[in-house]
């Protein structure tokens, strides 16, 4: 097994890692702990890539992997943000749209790389699919930190992440149709 995949795989490890730190109140700023392996795994999400280019390391496994790594943790994140511990409320309902939003799209985007993969396709991110993720995961990360340092009500880093949050499901919906059209011909018969 070669490195991006053992870092893709550490991803996988340290989600459930991520969940426990999240309810764990008994830990003092178990928000910014959490925030902090969840930064950790972002990263490993774009050094695995980046070495498997540079490097010539891809394969079928890495293939297989990492875009699942990459949306469980992601999704995780943002489904504990919406069901944070009782008593603490760390998003305006609103952001339960944006959540939906961000999710169906990569339900969606999902199910079409497996009707291309059964075509021999391969339907790789495009740039803006890698703004969008980095949006996304600035606003998990703010939103985290702002949970332990201002529970209970909204300072400037929970605004901040609700609004990174809102440019996230701006571009999940352009990369979404933008992904789509450049590869309608995979839904051809």
């Amino acid at each position: 097994m070669n490195l991006p995949n053992k870092l893709t795989l550490l991803r996988i490890f340290m989600i459930p890692v991520f969940v426990a730190i999240f309810y764990l109140r008994v830990i003092p700023y178990n928000f910014c702990i959490s925030a902090g392996v969840f930064a950790l795994a972002a990263l490993t999400d774009f050094l695995d890539g980046y070495i498997a280019r540079k490097y010539n390391l891809v394969t079928d496994m890495g293939k297989f992997l990492d875009p699942i790594a990459d949306k469980v943790l992601v999704s995780t994140a943002l489904i504990l943000v919406l069901v944070p511990p009782q008593g603490i409320t760390i998003l305006p309902w609103y952001a339960s749209i944006m959540v939906a939003v961000i999710l169906a799209r990569e339900l969606i985007i999902s199910g079409f790389r497996l009707v291309a993969a059964g075509k021999n396709q391969v339907i790789s991110a495009d740039k803006s699919g890698k703004i969008k993720t980095f949006f996304t995961d600035l606003a998990i990360l703010l939103i985290l930190v702002s949970a332990d340092i201002t529970p209970y009500t909204f300072d400037l880093l929970n605004i901040l992440g609700t609004v990174a949050l809102a440019i996230s499901t701006l571009l999940t919906i352009y990369s979404g149709v933008e992904c789509l059209v450049k590869n309608r011909g995979a839904l051809k018969s």
